[in-house]
């Protein structure tokens, strides 16, 4: 879809201005097979299939504050992924302040559904799944790994996540978190702070974790970041860490697409570390 055909969404900060038409540029060209996970236009998937794919699939959502962003956003990710054999899908969800929690993570477990159920065309194996995301993504990523009941209660299978990789992801909406004022995604019920934070699933069966954020991000969510993954660790989780030098909110994003960057060749050696021999080449 291009930008037009989406209804209008909340209007973004010069900084997020610039860091949405980054991101459309560096897509131009890059075209995924659409699918639909739903009636709204937000309810759809884009899957970049590899030249020959290994099995490996990575889910990923995109961010914008829960108010904002499209699943075009990260298509500049797909090609350092698809190049290493992995199926790549950027999914989107419905966005704040029409649609509150949990309207987004029904959205997102939709899309873990579809994969599970029809990836296997794709090149990609269901049991084989990654799920990350951006900021707002990489909450909806990290919510659904540690919560599975989120999934069984939509109707999704128990099929395991494999690794979650959030970039620069939020983790906690409590009175802790640091937040400046709450998220309008959380809508007037104050029962979802606690319910939407990741930081309050943590138990005891956790997929591994990379989690990872700029060393000039957002101040809060460098603090969440690394009190995220002592937390992880704290509970017997395997985790994975790391803080990209002089990188913004906005460029730890740009990361996403560098095959030689700072973020890529991790993300893919954590991926291999985790996939199943009889899928992994």
């Amino acid at each position: 879809m291009k930008q037009a055909d989406y209804p209008p969404q909340e209007p973004l900060s010069p900084a997020g201005t610039a860091y949405g038409d980054e991101c459309w540029r560096r897509g131009e060209g890059i075209d995924g097979a659409e699918f639909a996970v739903g009636a709204d236009p937000y309810q759809r998937l884009l899957v970049f299939r590899a030249p020959r794919p290994d099995g490996r699939v990575l889910l990923f959502w995109h961010g914008g504050g829960w108010t904002s962003g499209y699943k075009e956003w990260m298509s500049f990710m797909a090609p350092a992924f698809t190049a290493q054999g992995v199926t790549f899908v950027s999914a989107g969800y419905r966005l704040a302040p029409q649609h509150v929690f949990p309207a987004g993570i029904d959205d997102a477990a939709a899309a873990i559904g579809w994969v599970l159920a029809n990836i296997g065309a794709h090149g990609g194996d269901p049991a084989q799944l990654f799920v990350g995301g951006h900021s707002a993504g990489g909450h909806y990523a990290a919510l659904l790994s540690l919560a599975p009941a989120l999934l069984h209660a939509r109707g999704v299978p128990g099929v395991p996540i494999r690794g979650c990789l959030p970039l620069s992801g939020v983790f906690d909406f409590t009175a802790s978190s640091g937040l400046s004022m709450r998220p309008r995604f959380l809508g007037a019920d104050p029962r979802s702070d606690e319910a939407a934070s990741p930081f309050r699933h943590i138990g005891a069966a956790l997929p591994p974790f990379l989690v990872a954020y700029g060393s000039n991000d957002f101040p809060h969510l460098v603090t969440q970041g690394r009190a995220f993954a002592a937390a992880l660790r704290s509970a017997g989780g395997s985790v994975e860490e790391i803080e990209m030098p002089e990188r913004t909110h906005f460029t730890a994003s740009y990361a996403g697409g560098e095959p030689d960057g700072p973020w890529v060749p991790a993300a893919l050696a954590f991926m291999r570390r985790h996939t199943t021999r009889a899928t992994a080449r």
